[in-house]
């Protein structure tokens, strides 16, 4: 059976809260439209930007069962699977294939900083347990463990990874991995700092798993685009380097502190960031919609600034 192919714009999509703090399934509906409008092909549920930590087990089971309701086949929905034990990592997937998710994205256990080659076992003993597609999230600034190419391209030999996102500095290793031609979609981080989504798109990158299309969904589809014809090359670099200052500012907080705030500002429906995060608010907010409104964003998708949420100049 052919894997899964997820190419283009996955967007790890923030948790809306309601005003009592508890999951707003009604917003995540309205989110998800706005994705599916704008040419996202995949979303991830409870990645990074979806404070996982911070939900607990039983809002996290909701979540996968809630959200895969909404499902109307115009995109994937993988949900981050994350946990400190093989056992528990196992349970969660299980728990998203169970209740009609389409795959499930792991990074290594978080906080024990376990070596390289534990991690890439406890990968195999995830993948023999569900036929369910898998991806691979390697991101050793979050987890410490950092996979070489060597271990990522054995993992990926399992017919059940499907996905690769990248989220280290080294150009280096997203192109040893692209030459291996393994048979999974190569991703990268959309973080400009990181400096990966050239070089990955220009080698012949899959796509962006990326947090900027919570804002510049359409912006990302085409940044995400693989490149297969000269206009690809040149819709990305236009669309790249016009939006560098919000994706910049995206990640001038830790994800999803900024983001999370900025579309909070622009009247998406998304709530407060859960304590202990605190919502970016005062003259570092209103930099963020000033960015907004200098690329025309504000008029494109209708966003209606909230001004007592920032103060805009």
């Amino acid at each position: 059976m052919a894997k899964m192919r997820v190419e283009g714009s996955f967007v790890a999509t923030v948790t809306p809260f309601n005003e009592n703090g508890a999951v707003d399934f009604g917003a995540f509906r309205t989110l998800l439209k706005f994705q599916e409008d704008h040419g996202t092909v995949a979303v991830l549920f409870m990645g990074s930007t979806g404070e996982p930590s911070l939900l607990l087990p039983e809002e996290k089971k909701q979540l996968v069962v809630e959200t895969a309701k909404m499902k109307t086949g115009k995109m994937k929905f993988f949900y981050g699977c994350t946990g400190n034990t093989p056992d528990q990592v196992i349970e969660n997937v299980k728990w998203v294939k169970a209740n009609g998710g389409d795959g499930a994205i792991i990074a290594a256990p978080p906080y024990i900083c376990a070596a390289e080659d534990d991690i890439e076992r406890f990968y195999f003993d995830v993948a023999d347990a569900t036929d369910l597609p898998l991806g691979i999230y390697n991101n050793p600034p979050r987890v410490k463990t950092d996979l070489h190419w060597d271990h990522l391209l054995r993992i990926f030999k399992h017919p059940n990874f499907v996905i690769h996102k990248e989220s280290t500095t080294r150009v280096g290793q997203v192109a040893q991995i692209l030459a291996a031609r393994p048979d999974v979609t190569v991703m990268c981080c959309d973080s400009p700092s990181l400096g990966l989504v050239v070089p990955t798109m220009s080698l012949g990158g899959h796509g962006t798993a990326n947090m900027g299309g919570n804002l510049i969904p359409a912006e990302m589809a085409l940044i995400s685009t693989p490149w297969k014809t000269y206009q690809d090359a040149e819709n990305f670099k236009k669309t790249y380097l016009g939006m560098l200052p919000l994706l910049h500012y995206n990640y001038s907080a830790i994800n999803p502190v900024a983001v999370k705030s900025l579309m909070r500002a622009l009247g998406l429906p998304v709530g407060a960031l859960r304590k202990p995060l605190r919502n970016v608010e005062g003259e570092a907010l209103a930099k963020g919609v000033h960015i907004v409104q200098e690329l025309g964003l504000d008029k494109k998708y209708g966003y209606t600034i909230q001004p007592k949420l920032a103060k805009v100049a």
